[in-house]
């Protein structure tokens, strides 16, 4: 890939380079030049920008960004400065060209003088084990991963090739962790699940003695906690994507290429499906099933098994998001609903006397 091997050199490329790479039309100069990145509102000489929301286009017509991807159906209203480059997606192209230049940034190699590897652990080849971090007996650590500084790796765990193991992450005793899984700082993956049996004496601690199960191209933002199992495995499926904050509880089930944002919580034994996007905020009730394509927005909370794929609900018990606006507008107007009714009945009242004195 040319591009690629262009910015591992010198770090520098031309619109004309940009738009054949993404297979866009240039609009302006294919020889601009740009070296990094910048929003479109804190443009500068030599940055690329995008625009992928239009509540954003102002910025476009003042912006210094040398190069500004836009959507093919972008039309501007006046003169533009900068070089633009129209693409199918421009959200998309911008993150494309960002992984470009991060993996030319290189990885580093190389295990640090203070870290701790137990003589019974595996590491693959062209890791990176940072200072006082610590892999435990019998843990494996496939080829290419990178575990930064703090980071724990308990006795028995596994993970697979080119992982990203942010400072302070923690992988607890057993769990299985695939290739390319990102786990943020302070990340806990395996602590024990909430279980406990009431007793006349207290409550009594159900162990928890299952493992978690992160399959390939999985992301878990930092703090974000996924709770071992009671028995079995708590699966998050191949690329599910987990925003900071985030509670998965034991015996959980996360369907493949499935985002959830900061503060989701889903109570144990939960099977979320797959492609479903939740906002911030959302609460999963224990026990229940959230088919395919579900889509939750912020604050919603699932008290039951959500059955037709493709669903959009909101509101706490979540309800079709058309039925949530109107009763949402309705809320609004309960003071002076009530204010009325009060009145009608008055009113009626007064009717009724009138009415009995004839």
């Amino acid at each position: 890939m040319r591009i690629k091997e262009y910015l591992k050199s010198i770090m520098e490329f031309t619109a004309k380079q940009i738009a054949t790479y993404l297979g866009g039309e240039i609009i302006g100069d294919e020889n601009a030049v740009v070296s990094t990145f910048a929003k479109i509102e804190e443009g500068v000489h030599g940055a690329l920008s995008f625009l992928a929301n239009m509540h954003y286009a102002h910025y476009i017509y003042d912006t210094k960004s040398s190069i500004v991807l836009v959507n093919r159906d972008f039309v501007p209203e006046k003169e533009v400065k900068a070089t633009l480059i129209r693409v199918d997606n421009a959200y998309e192209c911008i993150a494309r060209l960002l992984s470009l230049y991060q993996q030319a940034q290189g990885k580093r190699t190389g295990i640090h003088p203070l870290a701790y590897i137990s003589p019974t652990a595996t590491v693959g080849e062209d890791c990176y084990v940072g200072p006082f971090a610590y892999i435990g007996d019998n843990a494996t650590v496939g080829k290419g991963c990178q575990i930064y500084s703090g980071a724990v790796i308990e006795k028995g765990a596994s993970l697979g090739e080119d992982c990203m193991i942010y400072p302070h992450a923690s992988v607890y005793h057993g769990c299985q962790l695939g290739n390319r899984v990102t786990l943020h700082s302070g990340a806990v993956i395996g602590a024990d699940g909430f279980g406990f049996a009431p007793t006349p004496n207290g409550y009594e601690k159900i162990p928890q003695i299952g493992i978690v199960t992160i399959e390939d191209d999985v992301e878990i933002g930092a703090n974000t906690c996924i709770d071992r199992s009671t028995m079995g495995s708590t699966y998050v499926r191949r690329g599910v994507k987990l925003d900071n904050l985030v509670q998965i509880a034991h015996n959980c089930e996360v369907g493949e290429n499935t985002v959830m944002s900061a503060q989701v919580g889903v109570a144990g034994s939960a099977k979320i499906g797959s492609w479903c996007m939740f906002g911030g905020q959302v609460g999963v009730a224990g026990h229940i099933r959230v088919a395919d394509k579900t889509q939750c927005g912020a604050q919603a909370g699932i008290a039951g098994t959500v059955k037709k794929p493709g669903a959009t609900i909101q509101g706490s018990p979540a309800i079709d998001f058309r039925n949530f606006a109107r009763s949402s507008a309705a809320f609004k107007r309960l003071p002076d609903m009530a204010l009325e009714l009060r009145q009608l009945q008055a009113e009626v009242e007064e009717l009724k006397t009138q009415l009995g004195k004839i």
